[in-house]
């Protein structure tokens, strides 16, 4: 479980490494741009029911940390798609990673 540090909050935000490294090609992207934007997530079972909505400047600190020491393989569908959440005006929203099937066409 990776976590995500926010300004000056001391409390991280868990992220499942693989998302999370996904989320970080977004972000950094969009925040070298000097894009601000939202990111949204439902919290994770276990913890209280409901969701969450953070609002990213590039201005404010920011602070990845992965729990496994090598990076995952990316998924370039997986990115196309926070990507494209990212540029609506819902901002990024965290969606589960859709695998794609290994059959033939």
């Amino acid at each position: 479980m990776g976590s995500l540090y926010y300004g000056d909050a001391q409390t991280p935000i868990q992220i499942d490494d693989r998302a999370l490294a996904h989320l970080k090609v977004v972000i950094a992207t969009k925040l070298r741009r000097n894009e601000s934007f939202t990111l949204s997530w439902r919290h994770p079972e276990g913890d209280a029911p409901g969701r969450s909505t953070l609002w990213l400047h590039p201005s404010i600190p920011l602070r990845f940390v992965f729990q496994e020491p090598e990076s995952p393989e990316l998924s370039r569908k997986w990115i196309e798609d926070l990507a494209h959440s990212a540029s609506s005006s819902g901002g990024i929203l965290l969606v589960e990673e859709h695998l794609e099937s290994g059959a033939a066409d």
